[in-house]
């Protein structure tokens, strides 16, 4: 459970800072930093195994680098559901992605 709240943190964050040095992540209020690291969060945890599980012939081919892609997805989703959250196209959920993902590396 603490991972869990641990990687919520860590997405509010890195979420809230690439808004702030990339132009493609935008948010509207600081607020909505939140509420896109918890759908970002709920997503990855109800969505992204299925998502993973069906394109698992593609990821083991990439030998894991379809991952990001899934994640990327995983983000744009996370955009759609939470209003002033926004993404503007597939390079900065990438981005955004990598970043998240080396932060929770460190961690």
């Amino acid at each position: 459970m603490s991972q869990i709240v641990l990687r919520f943190l860590v997405n509010v964050f890195v979420i809230y800072v690439a808004s702030r040095f990339f132009r493609g992540i935008q948010l509207a209020a600081p607020a909505a930093a939140l509420w896109a690291g918890l759908a970002l969060t709920l997503v990855n945890l109800l969505v992204r195994p299925v998502l993973f599980l069906l394109t698992l012939p593609v990821n083991l081919l990439t030998l894991g680098l379809f991952t990001f892609v899934i994640n990327a997805w995983m983000v744009l989703l996370a955009s759609r559901l939470v209003d002033g959250f926004q993404i503007t196209g597939f390079r900065p959920a990438l981005l955004l992605v990598v970043i998240i993902h080396i932060c929770n590396f460190f961690l």
